[in-house]
């Protein structure tokens, strides 16, 4: 088993809080590593809605998810710590005061703590229907990572939350039909998505929404390509035929906070309940973004952002106890080669 270099700061999860801790946890002159069980960094910004417009982060007006994640990759790289994807935290032990924290194949000691696990180790929900099992990965995709892949297809969207109404309002202009596939006509959106894309369907272009159906089965060939799939009516119980080269399944996802739950924090509802130190309640680990609760947290970018800076001049006071919480304004700090 490989065992890195001991941190000031290990911070569990690679998406915008986390990306944000080990920028300042730089900035504090910290040393730190990211351990991310995902394969890329941006948590669910990559993962899930890269495409996405986000319109209420500071400083952007308007910004797609991947953007986001691209600069606060730049902006915490500027230290050049290490990041550790694909590993999966399985256990935490101490040892000689230090924290150690293990994946099945590496081990990362630490100092301290900052979890920013978002909402814990997530994946896709899989469709019910046994007919979709043998199709996922060559028809059938519940991730979406470049819209462009499916220009020129007939894509078949099922769901009714945010990624499906997102997805069939970006797709509407790139694929040759888009028809979203939905059990019933209440819908779990942002209405501003859903009214697009009912205006969409509404002007005989491209889109076709289906309320009130549901994925019934597939009846091509296994070997042959995807190329359309019945849908059966939840009230009528009739069937038809709808054109497919490519199903996307946007039924949420299935979270868990894994190895977190043995740390002896204070976990509610699966989230880590701080104080407004980003304590979670055993020395040296703190919380920040998705994965914790305090009374009146918000969970947004914003809040994330700044409960990393609080959790990271936590940690580097504790570790430190002669620096202080208070860093200062960064346009004074030496470590930019700034002078008061």
């Amino acid at each position: 088993m490989i065992t890195h270099d001991i941190r000031d700061i290990t911070i569990i999860g690679g998406g915008p809080t986390g990306l944000f801790a080990q920028f300042y946890a730089g900035m504090r002159g910290a040393t730190s590593q990211i351990v991310d069980a995902l394969p890329q960094l941006g948590g669910q910004l990559a993962a899930l809605y890269p495409e996405k417009d986000i319109f209420d982060v500071a400083g952007f007006p308007q910004v797609p998810a991947k953007e986001l994640v691209s600069r606060l990759a730049e902006q915490a790289g500027r230290w050049e710590q290490p990041i550790h994807l694909n590993q999966q935290i399985v256990s935490l032990e101490e040892e000689d005061g230090h924290f150690v924290l293990s994946s099945e194949t590496e081990r990362f000691p630490s100092r301290s703590i900052v979890v920013a696990a978002g909402i814990g180790a997530f994946s896709p929900r899989k469709l019910p229907q046994q007919c979709a099992a043998g199709w996922y990965g060559r028809g059938i995709f519940d991730v979406v990572t470049n819209p462009e892949d499916f220009r020129d297809m007939n894509v078949v969207i099922i769901g009714g939350g945010d990624s499906a109404f997102d997805w069939a309002a970006q797709l509407a202009g790139r694929a040759s039909s888009v028809t979203l596939v939905h059990r019933s006509d209440r819908f779990r959106a942002h209405a501003a998505t859903v009214e697009e894309v009912k205006r969409n369907a509404a002007n005989g272009g491209r889109t076709t929404l289906l309320t009130y159906h549901e994925l019934f089965d597939i009846e091509c060939e296994p070997e042959s390509p995807l190329s359309a799939i019945i849908v059966r009516d939840t009230k009528t119980k009739e069937t038809r035929e709808v054109r497919a080269d490519v199903v996307l399944p946007m039924l949420g996802f299935v979270s868990d906070m894994g190895a977190l739950v043995e740390w002896g924090l204070t976990i509610e509802k699966d989230e880590i309940v701080v104080d407004s130190m980003m304590q979670t309640g055993r020395a040296g680990i703190y919380a920040a973004g998705d994965v914790c609760t305090y009374p009146g947290k918000l969970k947004l970018i914003a809040s994330g952002f700044s409960e990393a800076a609080i959790a990271v001049n936590q940690a580097v006071h504790w570790i430190y106890p002669e620096k202080k919480v208070a860093p200062g304004h960064s346009s004074n700090l030496a470590i930019f080669g700034q002078t008061d």
